[in-house]
This record gives C-alpha cells, sequence and structure tokens, in this order.
C-alpha cells in the first residue's frame, strides 16, 4: 500500500466518521486511528416504565352488598361536589405508606388542615422512602388509597378542599 492509498484511506475514514481501523493482508498490516477527539456520547437506550396493575384496596370488611340500579343515572349537584378540590397525586411508581411505620399514626387524616410542606404519605421506589407533601393548602376531604398498595404516577391518593 502506497503513501496515497493511505491518504485516501484516511479521508474516507474522515468522511465516514470512523476513529480507527486495522487492515492486515498477506504482505502488510495498517492500523489508523483518529486521535485528539473526545469519543462521541454513548446511546442509552432506557426500558420502558414498569407499570403496575392497580389492585382494589384491602377491605377490613366485606363489601356491602349494592342494589343494582336500572334507570338512566342523573348526575346530581353532590356528585359534582364530590369530586370538586384540590388532588394530591403520586409523583412515582412505588407502594404507598400512610404512616412512617406500622406502629405509628397515619400522616393525615379526613378532616385535618394540610398546607404545601405537610406530609401526606411515603411512597417506597427501589428500597428508598419518598415523602410525599401536599403542595397545596386545604382540609382533606377524601384520602382515596389505603396503606400499603401499589401506586403508579399519577394515582390520585388525596383529594383535598
Amino acid at each position: 500500500m502506497d503513501l496515497k492509498q493511505i491518504k485516501e484511506l484516511m479521508a474516507a475514514m474522515e468522511k465516514a466518521g470512523i476513529k480507527k481501523i486495522h487492515i492486515k493482508e498477506k504482505d502488510y498490516e495498517i492500523e489508523l486511528e483518529k486521535e485528539g477527539e473526545a469519543p462521541p456520547p454513548a446511546v442509552v437506550h432506557a426500558a420502558p416504565p414498569a407499570y403496575y396493575h392497580h389492585h382494589e384496596p384491602r377491605l377490613s370488611h366485606p363489601p356491602i352488598p349494592h342494589k343494582l340500579d336500572h334507570s338512566p343515572h342523573v348526575e346530581s349537584s353532590q356528585e359534582k361536589k364530590v369530586e370538586s378540590g384540590k388532588f394530591i397525586t403520586s409523583p412515582m411508581v412505588g407502594t404507598l405508606y400512610t404512616s412512617p411505620s406500622p406502629e405509628d399514626p397515619s400522616f393525615i387524616k379526613v378532616g385535618d388542615k394540610v398546607d404545601e410542606n405537610t406530609i401526606v404519605c411515603i411512597i417506597e421506589a427501589m428500597k428508598v422512602m419518598n415523602e410525599v407533601k401536599a403542595g397545596t393548602s386545604g382540609t382533606v376531604a377524601e384520602i382515596y388509597i389505603s396503606n400499603a398498595n401499589p401506586v403508579e404516577f399519577g394515582t390520585k391518593i388525596v383529594r383535598v378542599v
């Protein structure tokens, strides 16, 4: 291989973005490596997020059977009021705990006043306990998730009015 071929090979490497090449033939061997530049950043492909199937909260009593009503449903003003207010939602996927330990009382209960820095629960994600703060002020009107249940990102935890 002559100097002209080596220069052509170097130009082709530059054009193609190749940093290193090694050629071995019967009568010669050549290795070209471009120096002085940082290697290109590695492309990282993240796995898609794991989603948990939402399970119904564990009940301490059997569910109360409801009488079937086949009449058309008309939403009353009371039902509209139930969903008013601000919602505190899960910021991550994990297991929700309502108290710092099983022996301690819950962080909040219905009727409690909360402010932006009030801790409402802990979410365990990858063996790390993450405090979830209210982020809003008001009165706890409803708690949707019971202790030790899985939550997904965006799951409604508490309604504050």
